[in-house]
């Protein structure tokens, strides 16, 4: 008998196909074993609008789910799974193993199982396997930046159910910015009203805005825990606060200047004071934030804060001096530091942008971005690190340099071979190494302003990221074969594929579904 293929992707830590495969039909139920009830409605959810199968969960199911807390070898996330032609068997020490166990399901059914909508005349049938599966990295995320060009909350439940089937379990959400705040605050009303529109966007003339509601917030935190993906929420400070200070002036360092929200790219100058209303103002918003936001982690920016009108300004500089610091600059890394403190006060974790000459307490989770040097520097002085450096994981860099892509970050591209090569913690000591919780992607939205084009940017590259952060490292070609199968679940899923680079030949149906982004 030829060998069955199983182009999983990410890669299983272990997999075995063994003779024959299971087919789910109409007569086809699931047996959920106490506590695995939500994984069961899950698959359900999952598999119907293709299939419309029932899959009742009945006593005597052929697809069983099943928790057994004394397999600590798995781990939070890990899990197994074993398909006969008879029965599947789907196991975990947690439910999160579970439901990284469904999106396995998912993958080896065929493809148009991700079609979202009817299909008819196909066979859902699945190889006979045994797999046992276990994470590389607990961090395995993608930061999506809603402030430059807002999404609709419909629009980030799909960006969770993609992060979802490639078992990646964090969405970095980057809520405020200069160009837009898109995150209601009950005791600051203006930063919606005001802040979450500008007037257009570098000269084009367009108005732009959005933000949330507080229960479409939830419903999303709802959504993605429901699928093992935490939403962990950006507010920026003390630098990239232009909208709130359009809103609010008196939170800035010159309370009778009138800001606009900008309308530009780029850092802007102003930034929050020091003074005690401003720090008010953060531990009001980010209570707000934590009470809509369960996640242990809450990020608070940190990056590209200039301090020109600290320098200028004599409160600036009296507060500097207050506080013992050798002069206003250093008012940067101070300010996170009394933020950071108040987050642990309340139980969590505060994560920032690592910024070197830039002081953070240990007790902050960095993101290294400029460098990867920069993560073994932080993971040295004791923080634990987010690996997040830009020549490998800011996807608004573009793929290529070929005239038809659309407009991109300026800066060399980024290709597919350089995000697989990447490795979050190479060669470092294991001390060092031991501080990494793992990787996340970029979409910084200057440049994607639409759902087409954060798509286009993030897949396949995403794929990579996502092998790198589950499984163990992997050469070029078994991972290219692999992603060259997984391109079918993407097109089925309508994700704007790429023009392929450096990859097997694609089929015909395929390249068609290439997204043209050329003016029209």
């Amino acid at each position: 008998m030829p060998a069955v293929d199983v182009p999983l992707l990410p890669a299983p830590s272990q997999l075995v196909v063994t003779s024959g495969q299971f087919t789910f039909d109409e007569r086809t139920s699931l047996k959920a074993a106490p506590g695995t009830e939500a994984v069961a409605a899950l698959l359900r959810e999952l598999l119907a609008p293709a299939t419309g199968l029932p899959l009742p969960t009945t006593a005597d199911g052929q697809v069983t789910f099943a928790l057994d807390p004394t397999l600590t070898a798995l781990g939070r996330e890990g899990y197994g799974l074993t398909v006969t032609p008879d029965a599947i068997l789907l196991y975990a020490a947690d439910p999160t193993g579970l439901l990284r166990g469904v999106q396995t399901l998912r993958q080896l059914l065929p493809s148009d199982v991700l079609a979202g909508r009817p299909v008819r005349g196909v066979a859902w049938t699945l190889p006979c396997v045994r797999i046992t599966d276990v994470p590389r990295y607990a961090w395995r995320g993608a930061m999506l930046d809603v402030a430059r060009h807002f999404q609709p909350a419909a629009y980030i439940r799909r960006f969770i159910d993609l992060l979802a089937l490639h078992k990646l379990n964090t969405l970095h959400l980057h809520l405020t910015d200069d160009q837009g705040w898109r995150m209601p605050v009950a005791a600051y009303s203006k930063l919606t009203e005001i802040g979450a529109r500008r007037a257009e966007t570098r000269g084009d003339g367009i108005p732009h805005g959005g933000s949330y509601t507080r229960s479409e917030l939830s419903g999303l935190v709802a959504h993605a825990a429901a699928r093992g993906v935490t939403l962990v929420p950006e507010i920026d400070m003390p630098g990239h606060v232009r909208a709130a200070l359009a809103a609010y002036p008196e939170l800035g360092n010159d309370p009778d200047r009138r800001l606009d929200v900008w309308t530009e790219w780029g850092v802007s100058d102003q930034v929050l004071g020091v003074h005690d209303q401003a720090l008010d103002f953060c531990r009001t918003v980010l209570d707000e934030v934590m009470d809509t936001f369960p996640s242990p982690y809450i990020h608070v920016g940190g990056d590209e804060c200039p301090t020109g009108e600290w320098a200028a300004r004599s409160e600036a500089r009296s507060r500097a001096r207050a506080e013992g610091l050798a002069g206003p600059e250093q008012l940067h890394g101070w300010f996170m530091g009394r933020v950071g403190e108040f987050l642990v006060r309340r139980g969590r974790k505060p994560l920032g942008w690592y910024e070197d000459g830039v002081t953070l307490p240990c007790s902050f989770t960095v993101l290294p971005w400029r460098d990867a040097a920069d993560g073994l520097a932080a993971a040295r002085r004791g923080h634990e690190v987010v690996m997040a450096p830009h020549r490998a994981t800011y996807f608004d860099y573009a793929e290529s340099a070929s005239r038809q892509e659309p407009p991109a970050q300026p800066g060399p591209p980024i290709g597919l071979d350089a995000v697989h090569a990447f490795r979050p913690a190479a060669d470092w000591e294991p001390e060092a190494a031991g501080q990494v919780l793992g990787t996340q992607a970029q979409l910084w939205t200057e440049y994607l302003p639409t759902p087409a084009h954060i798509e286009y940017r993030a897949f396949p590259r995403l794929c990579a990221l996502a092998e790198n952060a589950w499984s163990a490292p992997r050469p070029w070609p078994d991972f290219a074969h692999r992603l060259r199968h997984h391109r079918v679940r993407l097109h089925a899923l309508g994700v704007p594929l790429h023009p392929p680079r450096r990859e097997p030949r694609l089929p015909a149906f395929e390249r068609r579904h290439i997204v043209d982004f050329s003016p029209s």
